[in-house]
């Protein structure tokens, strides 16, 4: 049977591939957002400023401190690639999220199960980076090369990770190429192959929760269930292949909680989930919801008897108001 030999969790946030002089331009699109989740409520921008004052944040977004902030996150993803490349994995399985760069309003599956011969990563044209909200473009070579690129797929795990999770009562999306019109994979998964896979990946099974979007978001609970089948699908595949489990996302933002990302790592560390569910699914909302792709590869290693490794977490604050993102980078070996 195919054995899992290693499993990461990392953040994928646009912050982490823009300079950090630059972490500023995210915040005029942070202004004009009237709806901030914090704490399981929405709230603008100014009633974050208000609220969180006494926790003096001004501290957090100096140059310096960014600067700090960015070298650490460099120094994690650095330290990630090479736990990535010593483990020599066959095949990769990430699980992450798509932001309406794949699916639309139309369709967006709960689950979904990538089993496409290629994944495609076309850079966008200038048109398209002119579109992108303040400060995004910058961060696009993050996780698509300028000259973009082709990967390879692992059509067979694909295709028996959907049978064997369908049988066990998921009912997973089958996708055997991007829908029409849409030329490269969700930043979730182009991060991973740019930055910890170092423009080498191995053959990969994208798996894609719907994370974001409400009405159909899987619970936490199911999420930790899901890792488990997904567990079970690996190891009933009937190959010698060596497999890397990543999950790509998260941790707490656009608002950044740090009592929530230590309940998150502390139940890592526990290989419970009850303290992440226990938080309420209010909390899992905008760009926390992320946490749900950690969630299932947390329930496999935890399964596995695989402990976590936490190599850094940073909360990376662009604002007064508490934005940013909580960079967490985690390593699972045998």
């Amino acid at each position: 049977m195919a054995k899992i030999v290693l499993g990461i969790g990392t953040s994928h946030g646009p912050m982490l591939s823009t300079p950090p002089d630059q972490w500023h331009l995210r915040v005029v699109a942070d202004r004009k957002n009237t709806e901030h989740w914090y704490k399981g409520k929405a709230f603008t921008f100014d009633e974050l400023v208000k609220m969180r004052a006494g926790e003096h944040l001004e501290r957090q977004i100096t140059q310096e401190v960014w600067n700090q902030r960015h070298a650490a996150c460099q120094a994690a993803i650095k330290k990630l690639a090479g736990i990535f490349a010593d483990a020599r994995p066959d095949v990769a399985v990430i699980v992450g999220n798509d932001q309406m760069e794949m699916f639309t309003d139309a369709t967006i599956p709960a689950f979904s199960c990538y089993w496409g011969e290629t994944i495609p990563n076309e850079f966008p044209d200038e048109e398209h980076l002119d579109a992108m909200p303040p400060g995004i473009a910058v961060s696009v070579p993050g996780h698509i090369p300028p000259q973009g690129a082709t990967y390879a797929g692992m059509p067979e795990l694909g295709r028996h990770i959907i049978a064997s999770t369908v049988a066990d009562q998921f009912d997973v999306a089958s996708m055997k190429s991007l829908p029409n019109g849409r030329d490269h994979i969700p930043h979730a998964f182009g991060f991973v192959f740019r930055q910890i896979m170092s423009d080498k990946p191995v053959p990969t099974v994208p798996i894609v929760l719907n994370t974001f979007y409400p009405p159909n978001q899987p619970t936490v609970e199911r999420c930790y269930d899901f890792g488990k089948s997904i567990v079970r699908a690996i190891h009933s595949w009937k190959s010698d292949a060596r497999v890397a489990l990543i999950a790509s996302g998260g941790l707490t933002h656009f608002v950044i909680d740090e009592e929530v990302d230590q309940t998150i790592l502390a139940s890592m560390r526990e290989r419970s989930i009850q303290k992440v569910a226990k938080l309420g699914e209010s909390i899992f909302q905008a760009g926390t919801s992320e946490v749900k792709n950690w969630v299932p590869v947390a329930g496999a290693m935890a399964d596995l008897g695989y402990e976590p490794n936490i190599v850094d977490y940073v909360p990376c604050y662009r604002s007064e108001a508490g934005t940013g993102n909580a960079m967490g980078f985690v390593s699972w070996q045998p």
